[in-house]
């Protein structure tokens, strides 16, 4: 293994930095178990990964709810925490759909988390997030809770066949919004597209091409589909066994408290932190490993 083999060599690199008193190589083997460790605790979580869709692309649906402006804004704020967290796992991430707030922030967005495990690491994410502080958009500065729903699905592999009517999709087309570059509010190049029966409704604006962001919806839609199947299978378990299970869309799963004190806290597992920056930095690692662990 890897990891292994790298810890070998540079408990052995060590040995001889001692002995010559090299100090700089000394630092940099330092440097370098301080990686091996991240390397391992990542290595670590993926060990837990068992579902059949872990490995997979995902989407994460990020929605503005109750809190008005601030709602908003705690939008913008997980969205900059995820895409932080996906950079810092080497993941690809790319803004699929974006809609802005009245004032500030954003209503809802979309994003696509491309990378091995990407739906493994994002899965637990899905639920209702709770931001408590100051808000900067009241004038008297009062203390202001708001909340804002994520949900995350994996992208569905190719191989798997879900079958869709023509006749069960109404797609409308317009203008992009918000910053989309030049092509913006000139061509109706944005899709949205709606699956009557289960009146699932996903849009994208990211391409100047209408039919590549028609193609993008209708994998959305796939994998939107795909989830709800999957969702169903796990009720029914669930009903079977009389299990009842907290890891539910719609369900508040993390409060952010800003003030009077600070703290991130998961109302899950119980694992907090009071390092609110970091995880808004998109250090949320601990977070997930405690809840797959768990597994309620």
């Amino acid at each position: 293994m890897a990891i292994e083999t790298s810890l070998k060599d540079n408990r052995e690199y060590g040995e001889l930095a001692k002995l010559e008193g090299d100090l700089q190589l000394l630092k940099d083997i330092e440097k370098t178990l301080i990686s091996l460790k991240k390397e391992s605790d990542s290595f670590e979580v993926e060990c837990l990964f068992s579902g059949e869709t872990d490995l997979n692309n995902c989407f994460v649906d990020i929605n503005a709810g109750a809190g008005g402006t601030d709602s908003c804004d705690f939008g913008v704020m997980l969205l900059r925490m995820y895409e932080r967290f996906a950079n810092s796992k080497k993941f690809k991430v790319e803004i699929v759909n974006i809609l802005d707030g009245e004032e500030a922030g954003i209503r809802s967005a979309t994003m696509k988390i491309s990378g091995r495990f990407a739906y493994g690491w994002m899965k637990m994410e899905s639920g209702v997030h709770r931001l408590v502080r100051i808000s900067p958009f009241n004038a008297n500065a009062k203390r202001q809770t708001s909340f804002t729903s994520v949900w995350v699905y994996p992208e569905v592999d190719d191989e798997i066949e879900i079958t869709i009517e023509e006749k069960d999709l109404r797609i409308d087309t317009f203008r992009a919004s918000g910053a989309g570059g030049q092509h913006v509010n000139k061509t109706d190049s944005a899709v949205r597209m709606t699956h009557l029966p289960t009146n699932i409704v996903v849009q994208c604006q990211t391409d100047r091409s209408q039919i590549r962001n028609r193609a993008e919806c209708m994998k959305m839609l796939k994998s939107r589909l795909f989830d709800l199947e999957m969702k169903k299978k796990k009720e029914a378990q669930s009903l079977s066994e009389s299990v009842k299970t907290d890891n539910s869309w719609g369900h508040q799963i993390r409060s952010y408290v800003l003030h009077p004190y600070q703290l991130v806290k998961d109302l899950r597992t119980d694992y907090e932190t009071g390092n609110i920056q970091a995880v808004l930095d998109g250090e949320i690692e601990g977070f997930i490993k405690v809840a797959l662990t768990e597994k309620f």
